[in-house]
């Protein structure tokens, strides 16, 4: 299954190591992670400033995801479909890279549900789920 991490969760995922970083673990091992350029690129704003994370620590967190997530290009729409214009380019990446899931904290985000078949879930959501599907299939 190929899903998006939104940055926030990417964020939180490095920032901590609560329920991000074990949705970003189980993702790395079960699934293929896509991110694009522009995820990338907040990521590294956001750890330099909010972090005040070495440059040279951000290369490397930037180089792993380089090395083990899909990196994919966002696919302009049409029209934009969210209030915050930016967020249309986590909905662009997911439809040309063909995800199932975007897993986000953005509220701007969550308030679609979906987007052209393509779910939109909170971490706990999709954590829910997953953990649904494994205790099912142990049955």
């Amino acid at each position: 299954m190929k899903l998006v991490l939104d940055t926030n969760v990417i964020f939180s995922a490095f920032a901590t190591h609560g329920l991000a970083n074990s949705i970003f673990e189980f993702c790395l091992q079960q699934h293929t992670i896509v991110l694009s350029d522009h995820i990338l690129g907040e990521l590294e704003k956001n750890f330099l400033k909010k972090l005040k994370m070495p440059q040279d620590k951000i290369q490397a967190v930037l180089s792993f995801l380089k090395e083990f997530c899909l990196i994919a290009d966002v696919k302009k729409l049409k029209k934009s479909v969210c209030r915050d214009h930016e967020d249309d380019k986590i909905l662009g990446l997911a439809i040309n890279a063909k995800v199932d899931f975007i897993i986000t904290g953005d509220k701007d985000l969550l308030v679609l549900k979906n987007f052209e078949s393509i779910a939109i879930l909170t971490p706990r959501e999709f954590w829910e789920i997953s953990r649904n599907k494994k205790n099912s299939s142990h049955r």
